[in-house]
């Protein structure tokens, strides 16, 4: 059936807690309101005020219980209200949440935890409400981090996620919660975590991003296809565990690669790919790699296209990596 990516999280939700009755869903504004944008609607009428409700404004709180939730055996599912906001739960999750396993010598776990946080740029909402956060934590071994692109991924993913038997923290790219619109199967299934997507083949240059920016890098292989530059597309979906292996299958093949993210370039998840891919495929490299990334600089409030990576800004570094 059709549904758009915020529909695709709320079926997702609605369906683990249908399967798993030690599942609880909680965050600011998720109860009554269904989130502020609308990820529970239904799912507290549905299963009740014990299983979905609204918590303090207070993100290290909300993280901190759902630290004891899940060590005590259930599946807590805690919301984020914008990625923005995780920052006050930082010390939660990478201090308390990821190492929780390591620390105890395995005797205890927070595996039943899954973070959900919308995040991304886009929507004109200025420094507070479109960071893009993932690069704080993919440097925090324990905790996986995944980002869906489309409806279809936004239900598979976070189904695995959420019986993913560790912590997850997943970004929902808040940009196209409704532009995104796509088939769904109405019943359960899962996609694999820590495994990309080869969304099209090419021989010329590999490009890869996930979530949102993957709008940017197909409308840009459409402007390259018709210079005649044959372009590979690679969505990464899992940030950590990444899928290293799909990324350098695919630039031994094209000789190019060109990586696209919102974030900030200094430091972004970009950089640790790039590093990645020239210890390994440093041999069949053609040219340098790309980085096509926001700016190094707070998210603006005004001229936020100059700030994103947009199609533009990505083909122009296509025909400078085919070119070089």
């Amino acid at each position: 059936m059709q549904m758009n990516l915020l529909q695709a999280v709320n079926n997702a939700l609605d369906l683990a807690m249908a399967s798993q009755s030690k599942m609880i869903c909680f965050g600011e504004d998720v109860g009554h309101f269904g989130g502020v944008f609308r990820a529970t609607s239904g799912l507290q009428e549905k299963y009740g005020r014990e299983r979905c409700f609204n918590t303090p404004l207070c993100e290290q709180g909300i993280i901190g219980f759902a630290n004891g939730l899940a060590a005590q055996g259930s599946v807590a599912v805690a919301e984020i209200q914008f990625g923005d906001y995780i920052f006050p739960a930082f010390d939660q999750i990478v201090n308390e949440s990821a190492k929780f396993r390591y620390r105890s010598g395995n005797e205890f776990n927070v595996g039943g935890l899954t973070i959900r946080t919308p995040y991304g740029g886009g929507i004109a909402g200025g420094l507070y409400h479109s960071q893009s956060p993932e690069a704080y934590f993919t440097h925090t071994p324990g905790l996986k981090v995944v980002v869906p692109r489309n409806p279809y991924q936004a239900k598979g993913l976070l189904l695995a996620a959420i019986r993913d038997p560790n912590p997850v923290l997943f970004l929902e790219p808040k940009r196209i919660y409704r532009a995104s619109v796509g088939e769904v199967p109405e019943g359960d299934y899962e996609l694999p975590l820590g495994k990309a997507e080869l969304v099209r083949e090419g021989s010329d240059v590999t490009l890869l991003a996930w979530g949102a920016q993957m709008e940017a890098i197909e409308k840009a292989a459409e402007l390259a296809q018709a210079e005649g530059i044959s372009c590979e597309i690679i969505d990464l979906r899992s940030l950590q565990p990444w899928d290293a292996d799909t990324v350098c299958d695919s630039v031994i093949k094209t000789g190019r690669l060109v990586v696209n993210h919102e974030a900030p370039r200094t430091s972004g998840f970009g950089a640790e790919i790039v590093a990645t891919v020239q210890e390994r495929c440093f041999l069949h490299l053609e040219s340098p790699i790309t980085r096509v990334t926001g700016l190094d600089t707070p998210f603006p409030l005004v001229h936020e296209a100059e700030y994103m990576p947009d199609h533009l800004k990505t083909f122009e570094a296509i025909k400078q990596a085919v070119r070089f």
